[in-house]
């Protein structure tokens, strides 16, 4: 019988959080409705991927050795979003323009569009919400450039990589993001 209760508890434990898909949103008292998600999407880890493209790490990116476009348009990688939103704001379509126009002229480029969230939600909440951020962007370089979707691809990491430590809005601003990480 001993045996048998570590067992029981962990078959309860596994199936109460696969059944608390539905979680309040922690706020800081601006919006806090009920947020649900399925879960489907999953994280990818540190490394890189599949496509051999790295993450960018730190927001921004550096430039520097990767295979994306220099000066400029290569220091700006970053797309912000407004709280429990995936709309791309009217501001960052022109430098959503720009990266497609040079991801079509480079056809042999492979990016990664990373999705972010801060992190008031639950994890799955926040999956879900960077994966649709990231879909975003990826819909929106295809209208503005006609970049070949077959070399964009999407991950959300929701709230786990955090661009900036803390718990104030502008903390929270610089975290709803989607980085264009270039790579071969």
């Amino acid at each position: 019988m001993k045996k048998l209760l570590p067992l029981a508890v962990a078959v309860i434990a596994v199936a109460l959080t696969a059944g608390c898909a539905s979680k309040r949103v922690k706020t800081d008292g601006a919006e806090g409705d009920t947020l649900a998600s399925s879960g489907a999407t999953t994280m990818a880890d540190d490394s890189a991927d599949a496509s051999g493209i790295e993450s960018a790490g730190s927001v921004g990116g550096d430039a520097a050795g990767s295979a994306g476009p220099g000066g400029e348009l290569g220091n700006r990688r970053v797309i912000y979003f407004a709280f429990d939103s995936d709309s791309i704001r009217a501001e960052d379509q022109t430098l959503i323009a720009q990266h497609a126009q040079w991801i079509a002229t480079h056809p042999g480029v492979r990016v990664r569009l990373e999705g972010h969230t801060d992190e008031r939600g639950t994890r799955e909440y926040n999956i879900g919400l960077g994966e649709r951020r990231a879909q975003a962007v990826r819909r929106a370089l295809a209208l503005h450039g006609g970049a070949a979707l077959q070399q964009v691809s999407t991950v959300s990491f929701g709230e786990e990589r955090p661009a900036v430590a803390g718990e104030s809005e502008d903390a929270f601003g610089l975290n709803r993001r989607v980085e264009i990480v270039y790579g071969n």
